[in-house]
């Protein structure tokens, strides 16, 4: 299917907030329902971009917020994420969260690249995340899409991965503009807050990603004793980040299985 894609801005508060938009163009100008696509940390990249493009291709109109566009200090800047994802992804199996093995890595780098990767996972990790502003402007990107004439009565959706997962989670919990909102492997919210859910969520884990996994049980609990729905699953084997076709985590079977339940959720909900 032939797409429309670019990069867009939006307004969001009075501040211009680049988007990746695509849309597919036999649609001509018939109104389509919409996607929010929520990025992961590591901002709007090639896999992202993918992924917006493939739900466009299933026949709706979506939209990939760079939240890191508002205030880009130079270590979030595009190329300087790639080197710290890069870095991240040549460590062996736990060494993401061993810090002595992550600093005993960076070490062997050489300079300057031992700095720029340490300051760029400093950002990303610890000083780089404003949840507050992510789902404002978030909130701007549905107020975007719902005025676009392309998607003129039809419901929106969203989906985001890790850090957009629980973003995506927090949305549906907070935007009325949500009719559907699917998590992927994001942290789920407190109680309090998942019993306000305003519309139907799907979820999607892997089993050793316990640090995630832990918290879904009281998740789907207070959103369904709010009356609320939400259908979870539990891939056996799976780590986080399972969907990313661009990182050692990638499980095919896993991610394949999760793309068909996404789509239907999606047919059900906003379609």
């Amino acid at each position: 299917m032939e797409l429309r894609s670019e990069w867009i801005e939006y307004p969001s508060a009075g501040t211009p907030i680049r988007a990746y938009f695509a849309r597919p163009v036999p649609a001509a100008e018939a109104p389509l329902p919409a996607v929010v696509v929520i990025q992961e940390i590591w901002g709007v990249d090639d896999h992202i971009q993918d992924v917006t493009c493939r739900i466009a291709s299933a026949g709706y109109t979506a939209l990939a917020p760079d939240l890191y566009s508002r205030d880009r200090q130079e270590a979030l800047q595009p190329e300087r994420i790639g080197a710290a994802k890069a870095f991240l992804n040549g460590l062996p199996p736990g060494a993401w969260g061993n810090p002595a093995d992550r600093d005993a890595a960076l070490a062997r780098l050489p300079e300057p690249a031992r700095g720029q990767v340490s300051a760029s996972l400093g950002a990303l990790f610890s000083g780089g995340r404003n949840t507050g502003q992510f789902l404002a402007d978030l909130r701007g990107a549905v107020a975007y899409l719902a005025a676009l004439p392309g998607c003129a009565g039809r419901r929106i959706g969203s989906v985001g991965f890790c850090m957009g997962g629980a973003l995506s989670a927090q949305l549906a919990c907070t935007e009325p503009g949500i009719s559907g909102a699917a998590v992927f492997y994001g942290s789920s919210p407190a109680a309090e807050q998942a019993a306000q859910a305003r519309c139907p969520l799907s979820g999607f884990y892997g089993a050793l990603d316990t640090r995630i996994t832990a918290g879904v049980p009281a998740f789907e609990a207070a959103v369904r004793s709010a009356g609320g729905s939400f259908a979870s699953h539990v891939y056996p084997e799976a780590p986080h980040a399972f969907f990313n076709d661009t990182r050692p985590s990638y499980r095919v079977e896993a991610a394949r299985d999760a793309w068909a339940r996404l789509l239907g959720f999606f047919a059900q909900t906003l379609a």
